[in-house]
């Protein structure tokens, strides 16, 4: 067997399957593709990039899981996947225990939109109206256990309010039910709606980062209204099963942190509403282990079944 130094001297000798839980055309999948390509032409790597969605990110987790620990398997995490070991208690695979994290790739924020047909025009005036009238409203989110369900909770919770969830599987029905005034209010990614706001068919009321961001300047944080405990990014990264050869973890992040420092890509990112994060392994499992109890508190105190 080769010892450490000589496995990542040899690293890699074959094809890297990045293994994303999420279907084709959604931002996990888009940058991993922008991050495999990338490699792909700096480093002469041969990459693939495999779709597996379903049952709250366990598919992929048990695909990769099911591989050596040799680095040739990655996993694609994003956010929903800190909620699934609190969802599905049951469930023999977490993302906080049988993965070594190797970098977190990107960051983004989601934006508080409202059917125009709403009479608030602040986060503010919409938490007065919630409680003014508590059985009269609803929040429409891409799915359950999505960011957009799981920030939609939370808002509920710092704010004291209630409002009925709507979930749904197709995003473009999710929009045109908001439009049309059928749901009332949505935590949703910048990308997608951006010309809509700009157009009138929605109004933003807040993004849910810690001051405002570049693609909507005119529109506050959570924190300038007064919610700063709101302040949630999504965040998508790479990990690799436990025990993978700390040599070859640190090769991955080495090559991606170079990736994401090239303007070309930063700017692919941007486009999608992202920002480029990188830095240490280690930072980014804390922050994976941070986030699987932060939002084991909230779902507990949101009482979140995934029978609901």
């Amino acid at each position: 067997m080769l010892p450490g130094s000589a496995r990542a001297r040899a690293y890699p000798s074959n094809v890297i399957r990045i293994v994303v839980p999420a279907g084709a055309g959604t931002p996990p999948d888009i940058i991993s593709r922008i991050v495999a390509d990338e490699l792909a032409a700096n480093e002469g790597w041969r990459l693939v990039v495999e779709n597996r969605p379903g049952a709250l990110q366990t598919i992929a987790m048990n695909d990769v899981s099911n591989h050596p620990a040799d680095g040739y398997a990655l996993l694609t995490m994003s956010l929903p996947i800190t909620v699934t070991p609190t969802l599905l208690p049951k469930t023999e695979i977490r993302p906080d225990v049988d993965f070594d994290a190797v970098i977190k790739i990107s960051k983004s924020y989601t934006v508080l939109v409202t059917t125009p047909s709403l009479p608030v025009n602040s986060l503010p005036e919409l938490v007065a109206l919630l409680k003014s009238q508590p059985a009269k409203f609803n929040f429409s989110s891409a799915g359950f256990g999505t960011p957009s369900h799981l920030i939609g909770e939370l808002f509920k919770l710092q704010a004291g309010v209630k409002a009925t969830h709507v979930p749904y599987q197709q995003f473009p029905q999710a929009i045109a039910d908001l439009i049309s005034g059928i749901n009332h209010f949505m935590f949703v990614t910048t990308l997608p709606v951006i010309d809509l706001i700009a157009t009138g068919k929605l109004r933003a009321l807040a993004v849910t980062a810690p001051g405002r961001i570049p693609a909507l300047k005119e529109v506050p944080s959570v924190a300038e209204a007064g919610f700063p405990d709101l302040v949630t990014a999504d965040w998508i990264g790479f990990a690799a099963k436990r025990n993978t050869p700390a040599e070859i973890t640190a090769q991955l992040n080495e090559a991606i942190n170079k990736v994401l420092l090239e303007p070309k890509i930063r700017n692919a990112l941007e486009k999608i509403g992202a920002e480029p994060v990188g830095g240490s392994a280690a930072e980014f499992g804390d922050g994976i282990r941070a986030d699987v109890a932060r939002w084991a508190r909230i779902i507990a105190d949101a009482d979140i079944k995934l029978a609901q």
